[in-house]
């Protein structure tokens, strides 16, 4: 048997980084971080998620010209706090405020998954490279795979050319079939002549980047999620078939977090909708509606 990037139909222009741990200036892999029983106690947890499809732009103001409406390719959920694409992700130094909503804390097995991980950041950047109050106290649960649509299946299991605009490293934990994650030089889709570094993200896999090179400098995206395995997970995620879970992990100062009620009424409005939606299976998101709800009188 030939090596990955021949059986896998991939160009050794690029070679694919070992499997196993791996760590160099700024990058961390780990292909098995993530053990059985942990395992298990996230996929149980998934279970009682219902993640929310959203729309690129919000539904009650103006689309940005040239701008069509469209739906996000993955269903998402978002823990420790919500950044509402609507809303346009936080992206300092300007875009802090109605950015980002307080959401659900993170349950027991991913607080402690996430101490581990902040330890190794810890070892691994220096001063310059980790902000005062670093925490890694936001969580994207991206779910990758197929879409329904119009009857047939299309598979959307890819992210494009991006960077993650939250100060300090960036981690992630991968679930079900494995990911082809390249860092490349430009934000152009389908740049292939850009891609630095690639690497299969294995079941299980722990990555952690930051600095100037791989978090400031360079672009990263999904490729392409194999089927080689034949995972699927069974959840809630209707009109969708996962069979890829992600975690990023990120950090955004906690001053920047606002609860439903400290939103202004342009914001609020945006994800009023959603946030009915959420509410029908969270407290956290049924207590937040009541919070902000105007007292009697008022």
């Amino acid at each position: 048997m030939g090596p990955p990037h021949r059986r896998f139909g991939y160009s050794p222009r690029w070679p694919l980084r070992a499997r196993g741990a791996s760590t160099q200036e700024g990058l961390h892999y780990d292909a098995k971080f993530l053990g059985d029983e942990d395992r298990a106690a996230l996929l149980a947890y998934f279970q009682t998620l219902h993640p929310l499809w959203e729309n690129r732009f919000s539904d009650v103001r103006p689309l940005p010209e040239g701008q069509q409406q469209r739906r996000l390719l993955r269903p998402v959920y978002w823990l420790g706090n919500w950044q509402f694409a609507c809303l346009d992700y936080y992206r300092p130094p300007h875009g802090l405020w109605d950015r980002c909503v307080q959401a659900e804390p993170f349950p027991p097995v991913l607080a402690a998954l996430v101490a581990k991980i902040e330890a190794i950041a810890h070892r691994m950047f220096s001063k310059g490279d980790m902000p005062a109050k670093w925490e890694l106290n936001t969580c994207l649960v991206n779910f990758y795979g197929e879409r329904l649509d119009g009857g047939k299946w299309l598979d959307t299991a890819r992210v494009g050319e991006h960077k993650d605009f939250e100060p300090g490293p960036v981690a992630s934990l991968s679930l079900g079939e494995r990911a082809l994650f390249q860092f490349v030089k430009s934000s152009r889709p389908g740049e292939r002549d850009g891609v630095v570094s690639q690497q299969w993200l294995d079941d299980g896999a722990l990555q952690i980047f930051g600095g100037d090179r791989w978090k400031k400098q360079l672009f990263h995206r999904v490729q392409r999620v194999d089927h080689r395995a034949g995972i699927t997970f069974d959840l809630r995620t209707e009109g969708f078939r996962t069979r890829r879970i992600n975690l990023t992990f990120r950090y955004v100062p906690r001053e920047h977090v606002q609860p439903v009620r400290a939103l202004s009424a342009q914001a609020r409005a945006d994800i009023d909708g959603y946030l009915h939606t959420l509410a029908a299976h969270s407290e956290h998101f049924a207590k937040a509606l009541r919070d902000a709800a105007p007292t009697k009188g008022a």
